[in-house]
């Protein structure tokens, strides 16, 4: 039996305007896609996209750029199963800035598990401001809730009370909500 790793890798290298694409169809229908923008920033690509298993490592190729798209993928705007840059979008969205997912993290942290240090909402989160089923901060808003001031099924603090309803105020009226 072959090794194709052992083996020279024949691409399909196709150049754009925009960027190069490198492709790849494995004999069992497998498919390995990337693309890099030809436009540096930082000495990143501003567009980095990967998908499939490499050839030639046979391994995933984490996507570097300042937008990453993909399996893993790494920048300032990164969208992936496992997501880590300034906003962070995936199952694992790890941010700096913003993070949306299923476990995620950030100054703002929206997901089943957010840790936000600001704002958190999920089934579970933290941070100063909390909106969730079990949620721990400073303003926490959830079905249990641990923290200074705590909307809570059982118990409602007035503080919090006030602080949730001025914020949905705000919020209804800068989404235009009705």
């Amino acid at each position: 039996m072959r090794n194709p790793l052992l083996e020279k890798v024949e691409y399909k290298v196709e150049k754009t305007r925009r960027g190069t694409w490198r492709r790849f169809l494995y004999p069992n229908g497998s498919y390995f896609a990337e693309f890099k923008s030809h436009q540096l920033i930082f000495g990143l690509p501003l567009l980095h996209y990967t998908s499939g298993i490499c050839p030639e490592t046979g391994r995933r190729i984490m996507a570097k750029g300042i937008i990453a798209i993909g399996r893993l993928a790494f920048g300032i705007v990164a969208i992936g199963h496992a997501a880590f840059g300034v906003i962070a979008i995936g199952q694992l969205a790890l941010a700096v800035g913003f993070g949306l997912g299923q476990a995620s993290s950030g100054v703002i942290a929206i997901g089943q598990l957010a840790l936000g240090g600001l704002f958190g909402i999920g089934q579970i989160a933290t941070g100063m401001v909390v909106i969730a089923q079990f949620g721990l901060g400073q303003y926490v808003l959830a079905q249990i809730g641990f923290g200074e001031y705590v909307w809570q099924a059982n118990a409602a603090d007035p503080e919090a009370v006030e602080f949730f309803k001025a914020l949905y105020a705000k919020l209804k009226s800068l989404f235009g909500l009705v």
